[in-house]
């Protein structure tokens, strides 16, 4: 990290997710001085509360929905994670205000109230379906991201620093489909895939966490940073975990589920052409040209963006072998593992 946490007071929105619970627990191996853990559900709060026990994690009980609930948890917060969201496809396209309420509307009012409690920095995260969108999910995380680069446009003095970070399939999160590829398989049943050749990127929990500490320290208003991440097919991805689970890779096609696309996109063509390259990390610096665009015309800025956008279609491809070696270390599949052999936990 290049920066220091030690002593900060932080919030994180969905705290109680998977991505949020790992941030916790990095912060606080990090020295932090207070955690404060924001979300609307009180049970996953009282199970936390009793896993982590630390006296330097707070629990607010609200919702990124209420204004006012974000203001109060949000007083004398230094930093924020915004990791508050709906987050599944299919019940977006159901309930698609829903989507609007909570990934726009809540995100709206965990800016605003940062900017009224003079946070230092916020960062909100988004998804590679926020890209091209086809998806309500996709088009409420899309709007999220205009809404933290808005800030930075109407706001160029602000103590507050909004960013966001994209990134695709979090590996093993809550609601992911290797976790269902495994509960399918210790119940003796074939893993579901929609398409076996439908793409999608593959990142760990680590690597999202890591990704969101980039930002935390390199971040200028309404950047927006991306993780370069390797993809799979969703064919391979279920017959490593069939390898893994040591069972025949025979898969239940089920066909495309509602929103669905067949490639993911992490950054367009037209980002590309501005972005600047940081290794294992993406800057696409926010366009801060004001709506006097004939300016830009006559004294330049146009020019030709890349052939093609970076998609899961196009990106570096694991195979099997290389997706079985992936998987072995995450911690969820070596435990699942170790369950079925005490032997492979050594």
């Amino acid at each position: 990290m290049s920066y220091s946490i030690t002593g900060r007071r932080v919030l994180i929105t969905g705290g109680t997710g998977s991505f949020g619970q790992t941030m916790v627990r990095r912060l606080l191996d990090r020295g932090v001085g207070e955690v404060r853990v924001f979300s609307r559900d009180e049970a996953k709060q009282d199970t936390m509360r009793r896993l982590l026990g630390d006296e330097r994690v707070r629990y607010h009980v609200g919702d990124v929905r209420d204004y006012d609930s974000v203001r109060r948890a949000s007083r004398g917060i230094d930093h924020i994670f915004h990791a508050a969201a709906l987050k599944q496809v299919p019940s977006c396209e159901f309930f698609p205000l829903e989507a609007v309420r909570t990934n726009i509307v809540g995100s709206a009012n965990v800016v605003e109230a940062a900017e009224r409690n003079g946070v230092g920095s916020v960062v909100v995260l988004s998804t590679d379906k926020a890209v091209h969108p086809v998806n309500a999910m996709g088009m409420s995380k899309a709007l999220m991201e205009k809404v933290a680069q808005a800030h930075a446009r109407n706001n160029p003095h602000s103590a507050t620093t909004v960013s966001c970070v994209r990134y695709g399939n979090v590996m093993y999160s809550r609601g992911s489909v290797i976790p269902l590829f495994i509960e399918q398989i210790k119940a003796g049943r074939a893993p579901t895939v929609t398409d076996p050749a439908m793409t999608r990127f593959l990142m760990s929990l680590s690597e999202s966490v890591e990704l969101v500490e980039h930002a935390f320290g390199h971040a200028r208003p309404g950047d927006i940073f991306i993780r370069k991440a390797a993809a799979c097919t969703i064919g391979d991805l279920a017959e490593a975990v069939c390898h893994l689970f040591d069972v025949p890779a025979k898969l239940d096609l089920i066909g495309v589920r509602h929103g669905e696309k067949q490639d993911e996109t992490l950054a367009s063509r037209e980002e590309l052409a501005r972005a600047e390259d940081f290794g294992d990390f993406l800057r696409v610096p926010l366009d801060a040209r004001d709506l006097n665009y004939a300016l830009y015309v006559s004294e330049g800025g146009l020019g030709d963006p890349p052939p093609v956008d970076f998609n899961s279609g196009n990106a570096p491809r694991l195979g099997v072998p290389e997706i079985v070696d992936l998987l072995k270390t995450l911690p969820e599949i070596r435990a699942e593992l170790a369950l079925r052999d005490p032997v492979l936990s050594c």
